[in-house]
Formats: structure tokens, sequence, C-alpha cells
């Protein structure tokens, strides 16, 4: 059982600290972990619109930065892929050890360069990551081992108009051999920006999550 929650929280990460929202809805049936992609952050309205679309199904929501500013700055490591799946996981073990959060299944949503840190983070992390979700992702710079060895449930949300990325997912989901669809958004350029397209997404993640994250909760 959990109360309606919402917080800032700020996460310790090797000499730094991550600033994330932590939003939990009443009897939150899971919590979903955001990877933003490079040169956003944890006040993307379009991640805020999905995570809000979560809420409403159920599900928590961790928005976070994995660069601090100053990084951020640094063009070079914006695609540090190795640094960002670093960070999910330093912040997946706060989410399990955190009392409001410990015993919820946990899902990754990564988008752009999030989403390659979102399938090594669960590829690290094994069973302790439910599904992962990507949006308008690059997930080819998980690199081909790394894919190779994705278990978990994997959604892959591309939009219509968005035609190097779309090869690009392809050839990622040929790469892996877990439970996987590819899912083109009609009519969508790589933000989802035109009319409904940012809805279907919201609609698929949520409908995907709330599949995945189902299974009992951890026991401790």
């Amino acid at each position: 059982m959990t109360a309606n929650v919402e917080k800032l929280v700020h996460i310790p990460m090797g000499g730094v600290y991550i600033e994330g929202m932590l939003k939990l809805p009443e009897n939150a049936k899971g919590i979903v972990l955001f990877a933003h992609g490079s040169g956003s952050s944890r006040h993307s309205p379009r991640n805020n619109y999905v995570a809000s679309v979560l809420h409403d199904s159920g599900i928590g929501t961790l928005l976070m930065d994995l660069l601090t500013p100053e990084e951020d700055m640094d063009y070079q490591t914006r695609f540090d892929i190795p640094l960002l799946t670093q960070r999910l996981l330093i912040a997946t073990n706060w989410v399990s050890a955190e009392a409001l959060t410990k015993d919820l299944p946990i899902g990754y949503f990564g988008a752009s360069t999030g989403a390659a840190a979102a399938l090594q983070a669960a590829v690290a992390s094994g069973e302790e990551i439910r599904a992962v979700v990507s949006r308008g992702g690059r997930p080819d710079l998980a690199g081909r081992e790394s894919l190779s060895h994705v278990t978990r449930p994997t959604l892959l949300l591309v939009g219509g108009w968005d035609d190097v990325v779309i090869e690009l997912n392809r050839e990622a989901y040929a790469c892996m051999h877990c439970e996987k669809e590819l899912s083109i958004i009609p009519d969508a350029t790589h933000l989802f920006e035109e009319p409904g397209t940012l809805e279907e997404v919201a609609h698929q993640a949520s409908a995907w999550f709330v599949r995945h994250l189902k299974s009992p909760q951890k026991q401790r």
C-alpha cells in the first residue's frame, strides 16, 4: 500500500547529486524510471505527459536528470552511454532501498540516448527490471552484445516519419531475443509533435507497463 506522493529527491552518485521528481499514485502497482535523451531533462514536456498517463494507470514515476547541468553542457558526455547506464543503475538501487518504493516492480522508459542506457541497465539488473519502453530511442547505441542479452520485455516506439531512427530500431530489434515489439506510430516525426501521436505513445507505453508490472512484489 502506498499513499499519494510527490516530492523532489536528490540521489547521491559518486560525488554528485542527481535531482529527480518522484510521484506515486495511491496504491501504486509499480514504478517507472525515466532516462532522458541527450539535451533533455526531467522537465521534458513529452516525458512529463507520458508520466501523467502512467499515473492515471496507477504507476509511479521517477523523472530525473542523469547528468548534472555542468555535465550536460559537454556534448560528448551526453552520449556517454556507460556513464548514463551507471547513473541509472545507481538510481535503481536507490529506488529498491527507499521505504516508499522498495516493494514496487520497476520499469524503464528511455528516450533517445536514454533508451540505450535503459537497455544496458536492464541487462545488468537482470530480473530486477520488469519491462523497458523506448520512445524515439537509439537502442543501437547499447551495442549488439548488450542487445543480445536483453531478457526483459521491450517495446520500441518510433515515429513513422523518422526514417533513420526506424532503421536503427529495426537493427536493434533483430539483435534482441526477449519478448519484444516494434511499434511505428503513423504520421509522427522524431519528437512526436503531430496531433495525437504523443497520446498514442503514452497509451502504448502505459499498456505495456500495466501488463508487465503485474508480477508479484519483490520479497525482502
